[in-house]
């Protein structure tokens, strides 16, 4: 390759070779932060602290792509469905009898990524809510626990628990 009349292996970062029967020469990439390009308008690696996304280079990758942080490139990432509503107050498969129990919704992995390196956001969440009927019609009054913070910390077990088992069960169910 000709580089300012002087012959090259290869053309210089920021420069493609160019090929004719009648001329072999390096010709400046028009991209900005490329790194090496494969024609003037088609980059095939970015300069350092930049993302490759469909010959370009970019700060960061669009919405819907994630990055392969070992080549600077973004590729498609996965998709999720919206969430769904909030489900039913619930707890111990009840909705009375506690003054709180937990709800929970969903979305749905509509499009797996590429790569299974990118990683799906998550698909089920679990908050606490408050219970609409405290007691049960009919029923005995559940017994109160005096230490309130062993009380939340059961609680967030259980939805711990409980979105575990969620998300177990939607997986094999793919």
């Amino acid at each position: 390759m000709r580089q300012y009349g002087e012959c090259l292996h290869s053309c210089p970062s920021g420069y493609y070779g160019l090929r004719t029967p009648d001329m072999n020469r390096c010709s400046r990439c028009r991209i900005e932060n490329c790194d090496s390009c494969f024609s003037r308008d088609f980059c095939t690696k970015c300069k350092a602290g930049f993302y490759l996304h469909r010959g370009r280079c970019f700060g960061g990758c669009p919405a819907g792509f994630a990055a392969l942080e070992e080549t600077m490139e973004c590729v498609e990432g996965c998709e999720v469905s919206q969430w769904s509503e909030w489900g039913t107050c619930s707890r111990n498969n009840k909705t009375c009898g506690f003054k709180w129990g937990l709800e929970t919704r969903t979305r749905q992995i509509v499009k797996k990524p590429a790569k299974d390196t990118i990683p799906c956001p998550t698909i089920a969440e679990s908050r606490r809510c408050k219970m609409a009927m405290r007691h049960c019609p009919g029923g005995r009054r559940t017994t109160k626990v005096k230490d309130k913070r062993k009380k939340k910390k059961n609680l967030m077990e259980r939805a711990q628990k409980q979105h575990s088992i969620f998300l177990a069960t939607d997986r094999t169910s793919q």
